[in-house]
């Protein structure tokens, strides 16, 4: 498998008349974004859009609610989602009325909060390509997800460079070392199991040696179109 074979069947799955949604899922640090983004890219080429990125991330519950809650410490579990929201989100693209633009939300890295209407949809998008955790969990209103999506990839990495770039991820938006390193070794290592254990129901589970490094435009490469 290569990164442009996953190009070719990322392409086939939009079609003139309905919207796809391709969801790209694996454990933290896998490369769900940077696949999901080299994968747009690589699509849209020069030409008018017509694949979008709508990251899960969007759908973290704000800081001040996950205070209240008493769940600031385990940012980025399952119940520090609004999996509802998001369901409902993936329902209203699949569905997507005529002429219509949808806004999602992002999620902003530096400040480490969701932003509203943050990403724009245009009708002309019949490819949505979604990545988060826990597309293929089943439990709650993580179930939700998974009937919404027509295909689901599972990105999987070698361990020890999944928690190398954690780690450093970690560092870059501001933690020290020791407390990246506590982070990941805890909260982050519960959520790694729990998604990992999500694999078998993937479609397709894409290998480190497909996954794309560092994005750098190649020459030559044609816009796939629905």
């Amino acid at each position: 498998m290569t990164f442009d074979d996953l190009l070719k069947r990322a392409a086939s799955l939009g079609r003139p008349g309905r919207r796809a949604i391709l969801g790209i899922t694996g454990s933290p640090g896998a490369g769900k974004t940077t696949l999901a983004e080299r994968l747009v890219r690589e699509l849209n080429g020069d030409g008018p859009p017509w694949v979008a990125h709508v990251p899960m991330d969007g759908f973290h519950l704000a800081d001040v609610e996950l205070e209240r809650l008493g769940r600031r410490e385990r940012k980025g579990a399952p119940d520090t989602f609004d999996p509802a929201g998001y369901a409902a989100l993936l329902r209203r693209l699949r569905e997507e009325a005529d002429g219509e633009t949808v806004y999602a939300p992002g999620f902003e890295r530096v400040l480490e909060q969701p932003v509203a209407g943050a990403i724009p949809v245009p009708p002309s998008a019949r490819l949505v390509v979604t990545e988060g955790n826990y597309l293929l969990l089943e439990s709650g209103a993580w179930a939700r997800v998974r009937p919404l999506l027509d295909d689901v990839w599972f990105c999987e990495i070698a361990e020890r460079e999944r928690v190398r770039r954690l780690v450093a991820r970690h560092e870059e938006f501001g933690k020290d070392h020791a407390s990246a390193v506590a982070w990941v070794g805890g909260t982050d290592q519960r959520n790694a199991d729990l998604v990992a254990a999500t694999r078998d129901r993937a479609d397709l589970v894409v290998p480190d040696d497909a996954l794309p490094a560092p994005y750098a435009p190649r020459a030559g490469m044609p816009a796939a179109r629905p």
